[in-house]
C-alpha cells in the first residue's frame, strides 16, 4: 500500500478552497493558515508545498504524494532549494529559543530574491507568526509588500496573538479547525499513539500534541482542572491548591491546565453570552503567560481567580 508523505486529516475544505484559486489563476502570494495548535497547519502547509513544487499524487487528491516521490524525498529531508521552513532554532543549550530572530526573517526576504533554482515556485513557511518578536514582523512586511514573481510564503498561526492587520490585509487566511472525533482518532492510530482513544479524550481534537500531552506532569495537570470544574462554583481550599500545584509544574502543563479551562468556560458562553466577556479575560491572562514570561504559578492562580470572579456573577 502507497503510503502518502503528508496525509489529510480533516482540513479538506481548506485545501479544496486553495485549489480552487490555483486553477482559477487566482493563487495570492502570501497565505496564513489560522487555527489550534496540533491540529496539523504545518503538515497541510508542507503538503501544498510539496504539490507546487511537482510532487506527483497517488491517486485523485492533487496534493497526496507518495513518500517515495523525488519532490517528496528533497522535501522530507529538508534538502529541496526552493523550500525553506523557517521555525524557531536553538541557543547554545540546545534549547528552543524564546522567538524566531530578526536574522530569520532577512535570511528569508533573501531567498525570494533569488530565483527559483528548479524554475518552478520559491516557497517559504513560516511556523510560526505566534512566535516571532516586533522586529522580525516588521522585517517580514517588506516580502509581503513587495512579493517577487512565482514565491507564495505560507504563514502558520495558532491563534495565540492577534496577527498584525498590516500583515493580515496582505494575506488571505484560511481558517483550519479542530478535528472530529473520527480524525482525530485516525491520526493519532496512524502515529501508533498506545492507547489512542484514552489520547484523543485528552487533546480534543488536536492528535498533533499527543507526544507532549500525555506526560505525567500533564495528565495530572488535566485532571487536576478536571476535578476543579467539577467541583464549581464552590470547589474547596485543597482542590484549588492541588489545581494551582499541578498547573505550576511547567509551561506544558500550563498549557494543558488552561486549555481545560478556556474549553469550560468556552461552552458556558454557548449558554450564557455574559461568559464570553469571561473567556476574553482569561484568554488575556493565557496570552500573556507566554507573552510577558508570566510563571506558571502566577499564570494559573490569575486564571483560577478569574474562573471564581465570573461564577460570583451567577
Amino acid at each position: 500500500m502507497t503510503r502518502v508523505a503528508f496525509p489529510l486529516y480533516g482540513h479538506d475544505d481548506a485545501q479544496q478552497k486553495f485549489m480552487k484559486a490555483l486553477s482559477g489563476g487566482r493563487l495570492h502570494h502570501a497565505w496564513i493558515f489560522e487555527g489550534s495548535s496540533g491540529i496539523g497547519k504545518a503538515r497541510f502547509a508542507l503538503r501544498l508545498a510539496a504539490m507546487l513544487l511537482g510532487a506527483r499524487p497517488a491517486g485523485d487528491d492533487p496534493a497526496a504524494a507518495p513518500e517515495d516521490d523525488p519532490v517528496i524525498q528533497k522535501v522530507l529531508a529538508s534538502g529541496h532549494p526552493d523550500l525553506k521552513h523557517v521555525q524557531r532554532g536553538l541557543n547554545d543549550k540546545g534549547n528552543l529559543k524564546q522567538d524566531i530572530s530578526v536574522e530569520q526573517i532577512r535570511e528569508l526576504n533573501h531567498f525570494f530574491a533569488l530565483k527559483p533554482a528548479l524554475g518552478g515556485w520559491r516557497i517559504g513557511i513560516l511556523d510560526s507568526l505566534d512566535e516571532m518578536n516586533a522586529n522580525g514582523r516588521n522585517a517580514l512586511l517588506k516580502t509581503l509588500e513587495e512579493p517577487p514573481a512565482r514565491a507564495i510564503l505560507f504563514l502558520i498561526s495558532h491563534a495565540t496573538t492577534p496577527v498584525l492587520a498590516t500583515i493580515r490585509s496582505r494575506c488571505q487566511t484560511l481558517r483550519l479547525h479542530t478535528l472530529s472525533d473520527e480524525d482525530t482518532l485516525q491520526a493519532l492510530k496512524d502515529q501508533e499513539v498506545e492507547t489512542p482513544d484514552q489520547v484523543a479524550a485528552l487533546v480534543k481534537g488536536r492528535p498533533g500534541r499527543a507526544e507532549e500531552l500525555t506526560g505525567p506532569k500533564v495528565l495530572a495537570a488535566a485532571h487536576a482542572a478536571q476535578s476543579l470544574l467539577k467541583a464549581f462554583p464552590k470547589p474547596n481550599d485543597a482542590t484549588l491548591a492541588t489545581a494551582i500545584q499541578a498547573a505550576a509544574e511547567d509551561e506544558t502543563s500550563f498549557a494543558v491546565f488552561a486549555d481545560e479551562i478556556m474549553s469550560w468556560v468556552g461552552d458556558k458562553a454557548q449558554e450564557t453570552p455574559r461568559w464570553a466577556d469571561i473567556w476574553f479575560e482569561l484568554q488575556r491572562t493565557v496570552a500573556a503567560q507566554r507573552n510577558l514570561h508570566m510563571t506558571p504559578i502566577q499564570a494559573a492562580s490569575k486564571l483560577v481567580t478569574g474562573l471564581q470572579s465570573g461564577a460570583s456573577r451567577d
